[in-house]
This record gives structure tokens, sequence and C-alpha cells, in this order.
């Protein structure tokens, strides 16, 4: 068992959403690799039985805070435990929401919360870690975006819009600390049996069971790719191609839109 009063040298990993789905998994994945733990969710209940059963199991640290992070002074209270502790390696940005819907259908409090969660809890949380990280030139941010970060459905153009932003900011990110010792994995799993999809109007009963993996399978997935090396984890993905073809078409596009005239289709008739 860990003695708490020894600096664990894994450091402190960081989980948001923690309280159930991919996060609470992710705790217990990461609590049985060593690392000790501040875990972050709004279910007192739920956020203490997890950190209980994970101190037992595992042996390791674990404290966590309650915390709504769709909320400015909930969101600063954690910001100012990732930009002071100095234990902290990891952070887990798992938190999120979901309503699925047409946006004509969509209250506009459903789509500031997703913006609120998905997108600035997210960009705060990761601006509040980098410059420590920085600074020992050491620290890892995991980034949960989704499928539907690269594809938008009649039911989700705010959350894929949230979703699209987290795969830019990602990616922007990876190319800033490129050559550094810290590292910025973007996780995008499809569909995984979590009880979000209850949450956002979709009940997990309507999807077709063959499409839907399960949440340790999901988990697990994703830090093998982080082990691996992989800046873009796709945990359902079996031909790593057909990503290579999409970043490669998607460079392409970037050179190919970087000219000072317009294009030749404009000028029919001049």
């Amino acid at each position: 068992m860990t003695n708490e009063t020894e600096k664990n040298p894994l450091g402190t990993a960081v989980v948001t959403g923690a309280s159930a789905g991919l996060g609470k998994i992710y705790a217990d994945r990461l609590a049985k690799r060593g690392y000790n733990l501040i875990l972050v969710a709004r279910r007192e209940d739920r956020l203490q039985a997890v950190a209980e059963t994970l101190r037992n199991s595992h042996g390791v640290k674990v404290d966590t805070i309650v915390a709504d992070l769709g909320t400015v002074v909930d969101l600063e209270r954690v910001a100012t435990v990732l930009s002071t502790n100095a234990d902290i390696t990891m952070l887990v940005n798992n938190a999120g929401t979901s309503t699925l819907a047409k946006l004509g259908d969509t209250a506009l409090s459903d789509i500031k919360s997703m913006t609120d969660v998905n997108v600035t809890a997210l960009v705060r949380l990761s601006l509040a870690a980098l410059p420590a990280f920085r600074q020992r030139d050491h620290g890892v941010i995991i980034n949960l975006g989704s499928v539907l970060s690269f594809h938008a459905l009649p039911i989700s153009s705010a959350y894929s819009g949230t979703k699209g932003y987290v795969l830019n900011f990602t990616r922007g990110l990876q190319d800033e600390v490129a050559g550094t010792g810290v590292r910025v994995q973007l996780v995008l799993p499809a569909a995984t049996a979590t009880d979000i999809w209850d949450l956002s109007g979709v009940p997990l009963t309507q999807l077709e069971p063959g499409t839907v993996m399960d949440a340790e399978e999901c988990v697990d997935a994703a830090l093998a790719g982080l082990d691996q090396g992989e800046l873009i984890t796709m945990p359902s993905l079996e031909d790593v191609q057909v990503l290579k073809d999409y970043e490669e078409a998607r460079l392409k596009l970037m050179a190919a839109s970087r000219t000072s005239k317009s294009a030749s289709r404009y000028h029919v008739g001049n």
C-alpha cells in the first residue's frame, strides 16, 4: 500500500467526470497503475463511493472535488488546484454533456451547458495544467472528443460543434508542445455504453448493439494508445490507414487553400 506521506513517482492524475462512465473507469485504471488521484464530479455520493473503492482496491491516495464544471466558480476552484499542486502529472478531460435533438428543438440552456462543459471547462483546465507541465517538461493531457468531432448528424449539430472544437483545440495544442516532454492525446470514441445516452435524450436501447462498445474496453484501448504514443486514438477503428488517409487529406486541403487567388471556377463569365 502506498504511504500517503511519500511522494508518488507517477504523481497525481486529475480525472473529471469521475463518478460514472468513462471517467470512473479511467480512475480505476490509473489507480491500478499506481497514480494518486484527484477525482472531480458533480454527484457527491457517487464520487465518494468511487474514491473509497479505489482507496481500498489499489491503496493509492484519492482526493475528491465536488464541482459542476459548467459553473464559473466551481471551474475556477478546480483550475486553481491544477495550477498550484506540483504533484499533478496528468489531466484527463473526460467530463462532458450531451443533448441530441434537432437544433430548433433544443433549449438554449442545453446548448450553453454543452459549450460550458465540453469546451470552456476543457480549455480552462488544460490552460491551468499546462504551465507547470511545460516548466517540468513532463505531463500528460488526455482530451475526450468523439467520432462526432468530425461528423454531424441532424440531431447533433450543437454537440458535434463542441466536439469539433475539442478536436481542433487538441491538435493545435499537440503541435504547440511537439518536441517537449508534454504529451497530449486526443481520444475519439464512437458509441460507448455509458449513461450519457439516456441523459442525452437518445436511450442506449435505441442503438444497434453491434455498434456500441463496452466502456471498459474503450478506456483500456485509449490507454493502450497512450502507451503506444498515439496522438489520436480511436478505440473502435480497426484499420488505422483510414485515419492516416483522413489526416493526409486534411493537410492536403489546407495546403491547397493557401493561395492569394480565388479558384478559377468563380471566374466564369468574367
